[in-house]
This record gives structure tokens, sequence and C-alpha cells, in this order.
């Protein structure tokens, strides 16, 4: 497989790894006014938290993301500066890369981490959860 589409898919993942850090939230909201099982399901909420926990704490340790290298890396050896004009590839990469100062990124990530632990107290997790609860 070409380094290009190996890239491509490392946006792809990137992406989604991000839809489901920003998406779970409103669900967890909704789910829990709903009465939804899944949303308070232990596995899910402290893999949510340690998704952004891991994003916030490394733009606080000034350390780049492993994706953004990777795919960075993959296209450099495909020859690539950029998506060169792959349209899904560019919408992704313009939608997920924008250009703020990184003090910007840090203090939405940091944020944003606040609010999903504090979801904890406002949609509690489940502690005694049966193989039925993990279901919707």
């Amino acid at each position: 497989m070409s380094p290009r589409i190996i890239a491509d898919c490392v946006l792809i993942l990137h992406t989604l790894f991000v839809a489901v850090v920003v998406f779970s939230v409103p669900l967890i909201i909704m789910g829990g006014a709903l009465g939804w099982r899944w949303v308070r399901s232990r596995a899910f909420r402290f893999t949510h938290l340690g998704m952004i926990a891991f994003v916030a704490g490394e733009s606080l340790l000034g350390v780049y993301c492993p994706l953004t290298i990777l795919e960075d890396r993959l296209r450099a050896a495909a020859g690539q500066e950029g998506n060169n004009g792959d349209f899904i590839a560019t919408w992704l990469d313009r939608l997920m890369f924008l250009h703020f100062p990184h003090w910007v990124f840090t203090a939405a990530y940091v944020s944003y981490g606040l609010i999903v632990a504090s979801l904890f107290y406002v949609v509690p997790v489940r502690f005694t959860e049966k193989p039925s609860d993990i279901t919707p």
C-alpha cells in the first residue's frame, strides 16, 4: 500500500478520534436525559475521558500529536506536501488543522476535558454494570 493511501487512512482515523471526543459530550447529555444506559457505561466514559486527557496533556506538554506526525511523515514519503488536491483529504485536513496560536488549542482542550470530567457528576457512571447495561 502506498504511503499516500496510508496517510489518508491516518487522517480519517484522526478525524474519527476527534469526532468521538466531540460528539460524545452531547450524546452523554442527551442519553442521560433520555435514560440511555450505554452513556453511563464505565468503559465508554473512562475511555472518553482518557481520550481528551491525552489530547489536553500532550498540548500542555507541547508535544505534537502522534497521528499528525505519522501523517506528515507518510505524506513526505509519498512526495506530497499537504493533500495535493485529494478532495476528501483536503477538506478533512482543513477541518482538523485550524491555524490559531498554540495556547488557544491548549485552553480549548483543557476546557473540554473539564466539561467531560464534569459529566461524571451530571450524568453519573454506573459502577455495577451487567453486560446488558452496555448494549443500547
